[in-house]
């Protein structure tokens, strides 16, 4: 699929063309698992603290219980702290993680850079530190000791939000673009998005708003009440970089007259919250989202904690991008109200580590 801009030679009807193909690629039922199927056999005994960003956030909350449940199978004592949200609080986690000397400590959506001076610490202390949205990309991070950033490709997931409201709005889209600039992975995504729509032609990136998603329940009904004002006809759609924007914006929507199914069609790039799945199903404010796998992600954590444990390099898996909407809703865990790949990834990571 790639990770550049929609490309934007051709006319108006190949630009949506191109769009149509993409959503249809990364909305496809049949995920097959693509990951690892050798590394090392289970390292018995170990423990881990995950220090989540906050545990409101349903993509924090949804790759903890992934560890969680990796943990349990793989035999590891887990200990789970929240950060609510607050940079201090994700500090003084660090400090509480390495008291307890566990094996691996795992950064749960927490800025690698932000916490550049504790990972350092923690690794010191000989404790292996790994991340989840951690970094702008997947993988090692240079700079920061980092084993590994678990991550889809956030270019990739900002493409696909992008092409859907191109050729839902048949490449007359009006966007307005929901980011938290607290975050690089949500900035580098942001932009990403607003990139991919002023590659076509007929759009419009009507405004970037930056908030912070542990203010939304705050400061979206107003920002929504604002918004439609100014634009009104002109706002069709709405792209977000986590589902947390919407979990408030319909009370204000409703009451403005629009319809649950849009205007604006809101679609968010990540993560697949519970409530996003509910809203998708019933028309309810948002059309689409490009839901990570989260529990996967949970699983793949504990699994290069365990190559690390074992002394050898991450597996170099990034999970593909995939699309939720309402016609395939009822796939890969959807009716469970998450993204849960069915591709068998949970028996794989198993006779991986031989338990």
């Amino acid at each position: 699929m790639g990770n550049r801009a929609l490309a934007a030679e051709g006319d108006l009807a190949a630009q949506v063309a191109a769009a149509k193909d993409i959503v249809a690629q990364a909305a496809a039922n049949k995920v097959p698992w693509d990951g690892p199927t050798t590394g090392p056999k289970a390292q018995a005994g170990k423990s881990v603290v995950l220090i989540s960003e906050d545990q409101r956030n349903g993509g924090a909350l949804g790759v903890s219980e992934g560890v969680m449940e990796a943990a349990k199978v793989i035999g590891w004592k887990l200990t789970i702290l929240d950060g609510a949200g607050v940079i201090a609080n994700r500090s003084a986690a660090f400090g509480q993680a390495i008291a307890l000397k566990p094996d691996i400590i795992i950064a749960d959506n927490d800025d690698a850079t932000e916490q550049k001076v504790n990972i350092v610490k923690s690794v010191n202390a000989g404790i292996k530190v790994l991340g989840w949205h951690s970094n702008v990309k997947p993988g090692p991070m240079e700079g920061v000791p980092l084993f590994t950033n678990i991550s889809t490709d956030p270019t990739v997931v900002a493409k696909v939000a992008a092409a859907l409201a191109i050729a839902n709005a048949d490449g007359k889209a009006g966007v307005v673009v929901f980011t938290d600039a607290t975050e690089k992975i949500s900035v580098m995504k942001s932009n990403a998005m607003a990139a991919n729509i002023k590659e076509c032609s007929g759009c419009t990136v009507l405004e970037v708003i930056d908030t912070p998603l542990a203010s939304v329940s705050t400061r979206i009904p107003q920002m929504t009440q604002s918004l439609h004002q100014r634009f009104g006809k002109k706002w069709t759609h709405s792209l977000a970089i986590n589902d947390g924007f919407f979990d408030f914006m319909a009370p204000t929507l409703r009451a403005a007259g629009s319809a649950g199914g849009g205007p604006p069609v809101n679609i968010s790039g990540g993560d697949g919250s519970k409530a996003a799945f509910e809203r998708i199903r019933g028309d309810n404010y948002q059309f689409a989202t490009v839901a990570e796998p989260l529990s996967l992600h949970g699983w793949q954590l504990i699994d290069e904690a365990n190559r690390a444990l074992a002394g050898m390099q991450w597996s170099g898996y990034v999970a593909p991008t995939h699309l939720v909407t309402k016609e395939n809703i009822g796939t890969n865990g959807g009716p469970n109200n998450v993204y849960d790949p069915d591709n068998g990834y949970r028996d794989a990571y198993r006779k991986i580590w031989g338990v």
